[in-house]
């Protein structure tokens, strides 16, 4: 949706909002403009802001796209698509993503904010990344796992059982993004706690630390 030169400018200096569209899933959900782009959130976390999403962006310049083979990307969760916006508009990758969503308030507002702004080709599936992981047939050149309920990642999501079935998703040379909040102490504390059992899937991991949060990655980058 094409934003008003007006508001534009003024997003630089004050948060508009746009639209709220609460689910079950996620019953504080709305969209806002500010610096000139759409961003989604909850009461306690930003889903997506465009190319300002700088958790994936400093992690995507770590892992250097250019020396990476990459054609197929996964991404679970894809709020407003931050993910291959970023890719596309400052990396400028052309890839093609298959991307897994859940809550179909989300999809509603991707497909009227933000999707005609993306180029690349683009798979959306309205379904549980647990339940799309466990029957999942493909094999993918990327993945980045960027699930969350508000500030929470589901219990699930960070067990052995489903950190295996994203390694068997993963093309041998392939690389795993996987975003945890690291905002405060405890969330910090909570990585830490993470690290070793990510580890036990993927023994060559490291994390990339991006001023709060903390982007697993399965092998050793640089």
């Amino acid at each position: 949706m094409k934003i008003p030169f007006w508001k534009y400018y003024l997003s630089y200096l004050f948060e508009f909002h746009i639209e709220s569209a609460p689910s079950e899933i996620n019953p504080h959900l709305y969209v806002s403009l500010r610096k000139g782009r759409y961003q989604l959130s909850t009461a306690n976390a930003v889903y997506s802001y465009a190319d300002l999403y700088t958790n994936f962006k400093q992690a995507f310049e770590k892992i250097n796209l250019d020396q990476r083979q990459i054609e197929d990307v996964l991404v679970l969760g894809f709020g407003l698509g931050s993910i291959p916006y970023l890719l596309e508009k400052t990396f400028k990758k052309k890839y093609h993503y298959t991307a897994v969503e859940i809550d179909e308030n989300v999809l509603y507002l991707a497909n009227k904010y933000a999707l005609d702004e993306i180029a690349s080709p683009i798979s959306l599936l309205p379904t549980d990344a647990a339940i799309f992981v466990s029957y999942c047939q493909e094999r993918f050149d990327l993945i980045c796992m960027d699930v969350f309920l508000d500030d929470e990642i589901p219990t699930y999501f960070e067990t052995e059982d489903y950190l295996e079935q994203l390694k068997v998703l993963l093309n041998p040379e392939g690389i795993l993004l996987f975003n945890k909040l690291a905002l405060t102490e405890e969330d910090v504390t909570k990585c830490e706690a993470f690290l070793p059992i990510f580890k036990k899937t993927f023994p060559q991991a490291t994390y990339i630390d991006v001023q709060g949060n903390w982007i697993f990655v399965n092998r050793a980058i640089g």
